[in-house]
């Protein structure tokens, strides 16, 4: 399995920037963990290799490169897109955005080949297989319905939290799997902002210390991701003063792969 965490924002140069605006995740360069920055951060290869998407919720930053990817793809699609998720969010996405308000409708529309968008809906803790990966949703504790999951492509397995603050049924779930390879846990805000952390149910590296200590499995990387990009100076230096060993900041752009 490879991963790779797609770039959202540029630096001072015009360059990808480590700092993280928009989240989407690509898997063996073919299918799509949210898609935040799916249509401006993807190469040529994963344009045309991409056609499934799992949502983890329906926040903007997660899916506001959806439409657009539809969009560019439109004429030459043979097959349609596929967002896997559960049923509110597929709901939130048709009610705002999927609405010919905000952008057209795609489930209503065709090319030459056929449908351009397909709803694939799940439910949390049902697994789903997609090409050759299998994803297990995990309801985890944000302010709309999320989930996290765990990825396996029989050979490598990881975790991902999605957006959430403190949460039990996540680690409760993943503490049940053997040979997990790497957890993928958020951290927002530095632990000054702890109150907005809390208003808008994320972590910060004080309380992520405390989620950790909630896994109990075998001991394997943990990757921090969704670090808000004013904030991402602060939330690095603090969580480096944890000094946990097998936790590290996920890079951005950097190709992860597991054999």
């Amino acid at each position: 399995m490879k991963l790779q965490l797609l770039p959202s924002s540029f630096d001072e140069n015009g360059f990808a920037s480590e700092r993280q605006h928009l989240s989407c995740f690509v898997i063996d360069d073919s299918v799509a963990v949210d898609a935040g920055s799916l249509a401006m951060a993807t190469n040529p290869w994963q344009k045309k290799q991409i056609r499934d998407v799992v949502l983890t919720h329906a926040h903007l930053d997660h899916i506001a490169g959806l439409p657009l990817f539809i969009d560019d793809l439109f004429e030459t699609l043979d097959e349609p897109i596929r967002v896997h998720a559960t049923a509110d969010v597929i709901k939130i996405l048709k009610r705002d955005i999927f609405n010919w308000s905000i952008y057209p409708d795609f489930s209503e529309l065709k090319n030459k080949k056929g449908a351009v968008l397909e709803y694939c809906a799940f439910e949390v803790g049902n697994e789903i297989v997609i090409k050759n990966l299998t994803f297990k949703p995990i309801e985890v504790n944000h302010q709309v319905p999320s989930v996290g999951c765990i990825i396996s492509d029989g050979k490598t397995k990881i975790a991902v939290t999605g957006d959430t603050a403190e949460t039990d049924e996540f680690w409760r779930v993943i503490n049940t799997e053997k040979n997990l390879n790497a957890i993928f846990i958020e951290c927002a805000f530095p632990n000054e902002l702890r109150e907005l952390a809390h208003n808008s149910h994320h972590l910060t590296p004080k309380i992520l210390s405390r989620e950790i200590e909630k896994y109990t499995g075998e001991r394997c990387p943990i990757y921090v991701v969704n670090i808000k990009p004013m904030y991402f100076r602060e939330v690095v230096g603090q969580i480096e003063e944890l000094e946990i060993e097998n936790l590290q900041i996920l890079r951005v752009g950097k190709v992860y792969k597991w054999i």
